[in-house]
């Protein structure tokens, strides 16, 4: 062996001894985990419940603090509130259970003669008769034998006295209320010392005060949602059973509704064992078979109406967990602490899913635990291709589509498997890979084809021809791309070249085509297009070019990247080159696109004339609140505008603003058709523009271009009306992006402009109305009663 390749072996030896001492010493720590869990649940068990409850008796003690109550004094009022009816809970069920009792001797006889006809029923001659006796003679012949070879010898222990029975039973009792005290005592030391346990969870969770801050909350909110969600279900099914009981005669109807609602609380379990009481006494109070036929429809049917309906729509995204998560913590925890794991499980589980989102090290659990799908629909698709599973990729891709609709999903989804396959073309992807991945997906698009059809697909006179520019994926993304125009009214055809000659290109037959799109799954892509773009301009001089670079990133487009690839226009996405394309063609080019205006357009600038968002003297607060979005998220430029019927007027900003235009109070305006935050009052719902460049609707836009802007975020400043009289926005010069929480919190803040602008009108007082009021009130956007 040379001495190179012994030296790989042994670092590869030495990696996978690595390898096995990693796996070992997990496996070992995981056993010794479980075991200290399961050895030390006398001491665990009382401390989760006490922890459970504490999550559960939290808010309304922060509600009473709120109020003005000291921390001790609100403590003590919502232990003694919670007590209180517990007492008095017992108290009504002990008397139902009383009442019960007494009843019970006169069902005797009702319970006694079904059973006598059951009895009577089994004991008729039937077809399983001489089977049962083969059966009964067997077990006697094998007592016979068991008896004679050994004599059975059974001890009887003495009589105990009434001080053991009574220690017994003391003991029995004492057991469950020494855990109670115990759990009573932690819940309130967790409530007293509530600030220094997140602190000293805080420190064990490690030193990202970021990271940490937010798994604490989450884990907080998610288990609080659960238990709140696990109340409403209970409650929704309890008071329909108890009302559904006593209308049928159940004695006990409300005993049978609370019991059903503090058993549901038990997964799995807590359902079946509440129904055998109801079910059971049914069977004790009518002689017929009515009653308990009845009931067994009331509760099946509530719980069909739960399990498929109420369940469904709360619990999935209460925890986060996967429903097989859920049934596997179940049986954990209940192996491992009985019934009481059992009622923990979901709590601990929420808790170990949190961590795994926190700490890189148990990002496992994550994958093993969460309800988000851990592959993205791209690889899902592409997962399928690769298994040669064309009907179930049409599958996800129907679905996609009936969330995204048909040309985001392109954008989003169609697109990005075909970067997948990019991505593996060279490094993991067989021959047979790669042809099922280009078999099936050109059986996918037709497929989509057939179901979204659009008239001018096949057009004789195509304004705009898609090619391929060297791969097989290339043209899978101009077939794509032509099936986009034509669902947006831009008769489109593809073209297949192989080889880009001369030859070749004069037989593309693009006399009748304006418009012309090469597509590109390259890094490094422009050679080949300066070529193409060549041979296609001296056969063509008067042709427009627009080429799709589908896996060069938008920062590598700045400048003049069009010119250096021989372009007319450059693009990086489906919706994008559909911009570009509308651009380029005579018919659709000249005066941009704006906004459309609202339905209910006159009515919404008459609530802006009726509020306080053109008053100056607020000028202060709003630039307040826009210097406070703009150091959140980071970015350059915050602005607050409102929206007049001609012109948008910047109310709040986070710095001076130059390039605008000025009203006579000095505040910056500008043309409406010019303004951004238009968009926002057009759609009526938050919108975020990653990169202006890389967007047709403001690749000219004026103040995009002034201030050198690629970034904008913009969410609705929405009336009690329902009226979007303006927008919060965020702007950059960085091309980013914005996640769900950051989005909502920018709505959040947006709702906080709202409320300034109320509470100040609210402090001034009505006003006398003039004209242009008349419409509304003081209030933003409340309309005038008649």
């Amino acid at each position: 062996m040379l001495p190179r390749e012994a030296e790989r072996a042994a670092g590869m030896g030495d990696t996978g001894g690595s390898d096995i001492v990693r796996v070992a010493a997990t496996l070992v720590s995981a056993a010794v985990i479980i075991a200290a869990l399961y050895y030390g649940q006398d001491i665990l068990i009382p401390l989760a419940f006490a922890f459970l409850i504490g999550f559960a008796l939290n808010p309304p003690v922060m509600w009473l603090r709120r109020r003005g109550l000291h921390k001790v004094i609100a403590i003590a009022t919502v232990m003694t509130v919670v007590l209180v009816l517990l007492a008095s809970l017992f108290l009504v069920l002990g008397t139902q259970l009383r009442s019960l009792g007494e009843q019970l001797p006169t069902y005797q006889s009702t319970i006694h003669g079904k059973f006598n006809d059951l009895k009577a029923q089994f004991k008729a001659p039937g077809m399983l008769d001489g089977a049962l006796n083969a059966i009964a003679s067997l077990q006697k012949e094998v007592e016979a034998v068991q008896g004679a070879e050994a004599q059975r010898v059974e001890i009887v222990s003495g009589p105990s006295t009434q001080l053991q029975v009574a220690l017994v039973w003391l003991g029995r009792v004492l057991e469950p209320l020494a855990t109670a005290g115990i759990v009573l005592v932690f819940v309130i030391l967790a409530l007293l010392d509530r600030t220094d346990l997140r602190d000293r969870l805080l420190r064990i969770l490690g030193g990202n005060l970021h990271r940490s801050t937010d798994a604490i909350e989450d884990a907080g909110r998610r288990i609080s949602r659960y238990l709140l969600m696990q109340l409403v279900v209970n409650t929704t099914f309890a008071i329909p059973l108890a009302l559904g009981l006593w209308l049928i005669g159940v004695p006990g109807a409300l005993l049978w509704g609370v019991v059903a609602a503090v058993l549901r609380f038990v997964p799995y379990l807590g359902a079946l064992i509440s129904a055998v009481f109801p079910l059971a006494l049914a069977f004790a109070v009518d002689p017929g078979w009515h009653m308990v036929l009845w009931t067994l429809a009331l509760i099946a049917g509530l719980e069909l109406v739960s399990n498929n309906i109420v369940e469904p729509m709360l619990y999935g995204t209460s925890t986060g967990l996967s429903a097989i998560s859920l049934i596997a913590a179940a049986t954990f925890w209940t192996a491992l602490w009985g019934p009481v794991g059992l009622i923990l499980s979901t709590p601990l589980t929420v808790c170990l899913l949190v961590l795994g989102k926190t700490l890189p090290q148990l990002q496992f659990l994550d994958t093993l635990l969460g309800s988000v799908p851990v592959l993205s629909p791209a690889e899902r698709i592409y997962q399928r291709l690769l298994a040669g599973d064309v009907d179930e990729a049409t599958e996800i891709a129907e679905g996609e589509i009936k969330t995204l609709a048909m040309i985001p999903f392109y954008d989003s989804v169609g697109i990005a498997v075909l970067r997948l396959a990019h991505d593996d073309y060279g490094r993991q992807a067989t021959a047979a890979h790669r042809l099922r991945v280009a078999e099936g997906m050109e059986a996918l698009l037709e497929e989509l084809r057939e179901e979204h059809a659009a008239a001018d697909a096949m057009a004789s006179s195509p304004k705009v021809v898609c090619i391929g520019g060297k791969w097989e994926i290339d043209a899978i993304a101009a077939e794509m791309l032509a099936h986009a125009f034509a669902l947006e009214g831009i008769p489109a055809q593809t073209r297949r070249i192989a080889h880009v000659t001369t030859g070749s290109v004069a037989r593309l037959d693009l006399d009748a085509a304006p418009v012309v799109c090469i597509n590109y799954f390259s890094s490094e892509p422009d050679s080949a297009a300066r070529q193409f773009g060549r041979r296609l301009r001296q056969r063509w001089p008067e042709l427009k070019i627009v080429t799709v670079l589908w896996t060069v990133s938008p920062e590598a487009l700045a400048g003049d990247a069009r010119k250096d690839i021989g372009a007319d226009d450059v693009a990086t996405s489906v919706q994008e080159a559909i911009g570009r394309v509308q651009r380029l063609l005579p018919e659709m080019a000249g005066e941009p696109k704006r906004a459309e205006a609202p339905a209910n357009e006159s009515e919404r600038v008459a609530a802006l004339h009726g509020t306080d968002f053109l008053v100056e003297s607020l000028r202060d607060d709003l630039d307040a609140i826009a210097k406070r979005a703009a150091d959140a998220f980071d970015v350059d430029v915050a602005m607050i505008s409102a929206i007049d019927a001609d012109r948008e007027v910047v109310i709040g900003r986070s710095k001076e603003l130059a390039g605008f235009g000025r009203d006579e109070t000095g505040r910056p305006i500008l043309p409406r058709q010019e303004a951004i935050c238009d968009y926002v009052v057009s759609g009526g719902e938050t919108l975020v523009v990653a990169d202006t460049e890389r967007d047709a609707r403001f690749t000219d836009n004026p103040v995009a271009k002034t201030w050198g802007l690629r970034f904008y975020a913009g969410a609705p400043l929405r009336s009690a009306g329902g009226h979007v009289l303006g927008a919060l926005c965020i702007l950059d010069a960085e091309a980013r992006t914005l996640g769900q929480r950051e989005r909502e919190l920018l709505e959040k803040l947006a709702a906080d402009v709202v409320e300034a602008i109320s509470r100040k009108e609210a402090e001034r007082g009505p006003q006398p109305q003039g004209k242009a009021d008349t419409e509304a009130s003081a209030t933003v956007g409340q309309q005038v009663p008649e």
